[in-house]
């Protein structure tokens, strides 16, 4: 791999033994990968805290331990510096303010908050969502990021015309303290045109569709990259991240391709740089069906727990929870969590929209979700959610049934403790 000389100081360690460490962690990925360069990056989000009762025996022997183990690959623990670039926590598993109703022990969400104050001080801002997006760190088009998270991932390449690779803990970790992740993937110009083509066919406008549509698109073209014709509506930012999600979660889809929509893709010839065109896979209303039918795992129409906010909830999103609950109330044998990022949680506070979920018998967490946290409330048996990643997910993660449904199904779902919700 050609290093520059900057490159080539740090990993002689002119920057300290952390910095060589996660250059030669670098180095041996990009090898790995077959990248011939490194590219430099300012903008890197990765997942930092980790508080699991794993991760406490590590975090006995202080942050540095954990930083070193688990975002440097490194066995020997090494005094973790500022920062070289801004850098952002990613959704975690603990909400600080909300353990309790987790279920998780003090001791580890005072851990939890010990480890926020550690790598804040180091340059790492607590952003504490799968969707900095929303709260933020908003990259430019064609800016070089080191992000995880794959519905963050698909949402910055394909959105914002940004560019990342999935990255893991241990690249991330690296690049936050080099400001450098291998050239290679979505980075590279030539790697970033369609190679799929989705022709709908029906019109697709709730937010609901949309998670299905992604769902569909995930699962019929895996990891490749899709362009989507036909659509009738420009979608919104939620309606665009619930579709990314999806994608990301019934296949490994990283970038996609709207023509008129996403930045770049004016045409469907741009979409495709010109090649020709693939034969299209076609998304009409038994597709659909279909797709919403492979979502449901439930049998049981009496349901306990719905979980709202997956990706975490734009403002918009909180202000229609509120709307729907407004003079209702949660059915007693029902728990429901409504997910958002803290800072956005915090407009929510202040706009009234806490206090009419909080009416209701609703709770509104910050800082991460079910899938993350493996936690749910007490004697949950049945799921419902507006999230077909999290429909995807969580079921098989807590062995436990789950329905997938419009916003308005969940919440009669919520107030009723009955799922009545089909495909509409």
């Amino acid at each position: 791999m050609r290093l520059t000389d900057a490159e080539r100081a740090m990993l002689d360690g002119e920057r300290g033994d952390a910095c060589s460490r996660a250059m030669d962690l670098l180095v041996r990925y990009g090898e790995a990968l077959g990248a011939e360069c490194l590219i430099e990056t300012r903008n890197v989000a990765g997942a930092f805290n980790a508080s699991t009762p794993s991760v406490r025996h590590m975090a006995e022997d202080g942050f540095d331990r954990v930083f070193s183990e688990l975002n440097l690959d490194s066995d020997d623990v090494v005094e973790i510096p500022h920062m070289a670039v801004p850098t952002c926590q990613l959704i975690t598993g603990i909400d600080t303010e909300n353990y309790a109703l987790q279920g998780v022990d003090p001791a580890l969400a005072e851990m939890q908050v010990a480890g926020e104050r550690f790598f804040g001080r180091r340059g790492i801002n607590m952003m504490c969502t799968c969707t900095p997006y929303q709260v933020g760190n908003v990259p430019v088009r064609g800016e070089h990021l080191a992000w995880m998270e794959s519905s963050a991932v698909i949402y910055a390449n394909s959105v914002l015309g940004a560019r990342t690779n999935v990255e893991g803990k241990e690249s991330a970790g690296a690049a936050g303290l080099t400001g450098r992740i291998p050239y290679w993937g979505l980075h590279l110009d030539e790697n970033r045109f369609a190679d799929r083509l989705i022709e709908v066919e029906i019109d697709v406008d709730d937010m609901a569709d949309w998670g299905l549509l992604g769902y569909f698109v995930g699962h019929a073209v895996e990891d490749a990259k899709p362009a989507i014709s036909g659509l009738g509506h420009t979608p919104t930012l939620w309606k665009l991240k619930h579709f990314g999600a999806a994608a990301a979660s019934s296949g490994g889809v990283e970038l996609f391709h709207m023509p008129g929509i996403t930045p770049e893709a004016e045409t469907l010839d741009h979409a495709f740089g010109g090649s020709a065109r693939p034969q299209p896979i076609r998304y009409g209303a038994k597709e659909r069906i279909a797709t919403w039918e492979s979502l449901q795992s439930a049998q049981d129409r009496k349901v306990d727990f719905i979980m709202l906010g997956c990706p975490h909830n734009s403002i918009e999103q909180m202000a229609e929870v509120a709307q729907r609950l407004d003079g209702k109330r949660i059915h007693p044998d029902v728990a429901l969590w409504v997910h958002t990022p803290r800072a956005i949680a915090e407009v929510a506070r202040r706009s009234g929209y806490t206090e009419i979920i909080e009416a209701a018998g609703g709770v509104v967490m910050s800082d991460t979700c079910p899938a993350i946290s493996r936690r749910l409330p007490e004697g949950v048996r049945v799921i419902a959610t507006d999230s077909a990643k999290q429909a995807h997910y969580l079921p098989a993660i807590s062995s436990r049934q789950g329905w997938f449904g419009s916003l308005a199904q969940c919440v009669d779902a919520a107030v009723t403790g009955t799922w009545t919700g089909g495909p509409t």
